[in-house]
């Protein structure tokens, strides 16, 4: 704050000419002078009134005020020669000149024209926040002049990197990736705008892309169409899960309807085992009731009898062979049954146990 104190000061001395020059014009009327020494006085007094004039102007425009988010470039006899921060600080105006730089964030509005990698136009709007050095704010002003060439330097850079980001693509992608076009623009920009801009490259944001109505007219006839197409697809593969369901039901409804055949057909196949079993030991005690020789063996699990026929009338035998027919017939129904032979010596069977179900054998007796 030197520079500050010296305007003081210069302020403090027009102070006491304007007082001195005062109070000599009083002392020269109140003491009656010789007529050379009043012209003398006089002119001394016009002197301190020059410089008093003088100094009221010049110390108010000497003194230069830096406000908060701003940076003054010092310029002496046009050359920058120093920077100044925010403040209060005394330069003589005629020596010295402060050019003011927002330190603040900036903000450029661009719009431009590009073209996607299929050859679709495009009007783009987008919005480039940078915010200046306050280190550089000299270099800024030696290499650029002002901050507007600056702004206009940083808009054509922007508008040639984003052409260059938006002809790598087709206008279908942009369409379809646009969340990532923003960030990549941002990226070309910042790599671009290097140190020798003096400036930090904050957002980069594409607030619109606008087709031409051709092509959106295409896209909208394009998704209408992939739309109906996948109605399409969920119509039929909801229509083939009905029929896989429906067929199911029917498999299962004929499933049920095999079960409960085969469990009927189990069921009878048990009630003529019983049966035919529950007849071939009513045979044999009848032919034990009428006389008949029974002879009992071991084959197994199974219990074999045997009945002799010898020395037994024609129609005692008819008797015993009216049942063996019958149960041959009851075995017959699945061929699972055993068979029975009758001749007119004799008969043999087998009966198998309650918990055996297989083939029974029967053999002549002679």
């Amino acid at each position: 704050m030197i520079s500050f104190a010296v305007g003081v000061i210069l302020v403090i001395l027009a102070a006491a000419c304007f007082f001195g020059a005062g109070a000599l014009f009083k002392k020269i009327k109140s003491n009656s002078y010789a007529d050379k020494k009043l012209t003398a006085s006089r002119n001394i007094a016009v002197v301190f009134g020059i410089i008093f004039i003088l100094c009221l102007f010049v110390i108010p425009a000497s003194i230069h005020t830096v406000e908060a988010g701003t940076v003054a470039v010092v310029k002496q006899f046009g050359r920058a020669i120093d920077t100044r921060p925010s403040g209060m600080y005394f330069d003589l105006w005629f020596t010295r000149e402060y050019v003011i730089y927002d330190i603040t964030v900036q903000q450029e509005d661009v719009k431009t024209a590009a073209y996607s990698s299929d050859a679709q136009t495009m009007d783009i709007e987008m919005v480039v926040q940078y915010q200046i050095q306050p280190g550089h704010a000299i270099d800024i002003i030696n290499n650029y002049g002002s901050l507007v060439n600056l702004s206009n330097r940083i808009q054509s850079v922007s508008i040639e990197k984003a052409k260059t980001v938006l002809s790598s693509k087709s206008a279908m992608n942009i369409i379809e990736t646009r969340a990532t076009v923003s960030p990549a623009i941002e990226e070309s920009i910042k790599n671009a705008i290097t140190n020798d801009y003096y400036v930090n490259i904050t957002t980069v944001v594409v607030t619109n892309i606008d087709f031409s109505d051709a092509f959106e007219t295409t896209v909208e006839e394009k998704m209408i169409a992939e739309q109906q197409k996948l109605k399409a697809e969920y119509e039929k593969e909801k229509a083939i899960v009905e029929a896989q369901k429906e067929l199911e039901v029917a498999k299962l409804e004929a499933e049920a309807i095999v079960a409960t055949a085969e469990g009927n057909a189990d069921a009878k196949l048990a009630i003529s085992q019983a049966d035919a079993e529950a007849i071939r030991l009513k045979s044999v005690e009848i032919a034990r009731m009428l006389g008949f020789t029974i002879n009992e063996s071991k084959s197994g699990e199974d219990t074999v009898y045997s009945i002799d026929f010898k020395g037994k009338s024609a129609e005692e035998i008819a008797v015993i062979s009216d049942y063996l027919k019958y149960i041959e017939y009851l075995s017959a129904w699945d061929g699972k049954l055993p068979t029975t032979y009758v001749t007119d010596s004799g008969a043999s069977m087998i009966l198998p146990s309650p918990d055996n179900t297989g083939t029974s054998d029967v053999t002549p007796q002679s």
